[in-house]
């Protein structure tokens, strides 16, 4: 990877007041740190960091860091890490990680494809994308903004997995070797999400019958007796008024 140059000044305003001041003024705030070093707070030119990112390929870069009135005017970095408002995508922080030549360094970098599957051009098969990013180690010098995978021979069923990786050379790739980059997957049918509908349909239909039969039970079952101890519930009007008049039906009997 190749370095660019990029001027920092050391930042003088802090805080939430003075950051939002920084930004209005054209500027970005940022934060330079390294294994060994204390990290600085810095500010760098809106338009000039929005360029620099605008003519990468990816926002991995390499900088030649040129900190205005420093110990140190030039240190070699790499942008970390850029903060973007959610909404507007306006630059909010920039994160450098300062870097030694002969040091090799860990990052992610963007996962790219390139030609049609034969598996897609002759089958309908799906391109899927199962990492967009993968993780490299290398010296700064080697460090690739990109990696791109070549997919034209890939049939349906078929991957290119992190094994299958051949890097740039000084580059090292990290992370399981089983692990799915890009795949082609069978094309969806008709017939297949027919099924799937079918299947999700009667599994709703069958959690409505096991609820009806719930309430159903529910609803025949008879009360539970009272514990031990409880008062049975009081007779209403008309029970009373019943049980008063079986014993005048039985004194009229013996009467007769």
């Amino acid at each position: 990877m190749k370095s660019v140059a990029l001027t920092a000044f050391p930042r003088t305003l802090a805080r939430r007041g003075g950051v939002k001041k920084l930004r209005t003024g054209g500027r970005i705030p940022a934060v330079i740190y390294g294994r060994e070093k204390t990290p600085q707070n810095l500010e760098v030119d809106e338009t000039e960091l929005k360029n620099l990112i605008h003519h990468s390929v990816s926002e991995n870069v390499l900088v030649d860091l040129a900190v205005k009135d420093d110990q140190r005017p030039k240190r070699l970095a790499l942008v970390q890490e850029v903060q973007h408002h959610a909404l507007s995508g306006a630059m909010l922080h920039v994160d450098f990680h300062e870097v030694q030549e002969n040091e090799k360094v860990t990052i992610m970098v963007p996962v790219e494809s390139t030609g049609e599957a034969a598996g897609v051009k002759n089958s309908g098969g799906v391109l899927e994308h199962v990492l967009f990013k993968i993780k490299v180690r290398a010296l700064p010098k080697d460090l690739p903004e990109i990696i791109t995978l070549d997919v034209s021979n890939l049939e349906i069923g078929q991957a290119i997995h992190i094994g299958d990786i051949k890097p740039p050379a000084g580059v090292e790739v990290l992370g399981d070797k089983h692990i799915s980059v890009i795949a082609v997957a069978a094309p969806v049918t008709e017939a297949a999400e027919t099924a799937a509908a079918e299947a999700t349909a009667g599994g709703a239909a069958d959690v409505e019958m096991i609820k009806e039969k719930k309430e159903d039970g529910a609803e025949g079952a008879a009360p539970a007796a009272g514990k031990a101890g409880e008062k049975a519930p009081a007779a209403k009007a008309g029970d009373k008024a019943a049980a008063a008049e079986k014993p005048a039906e039985k004194k009229a009997e013996k009467k007769k």
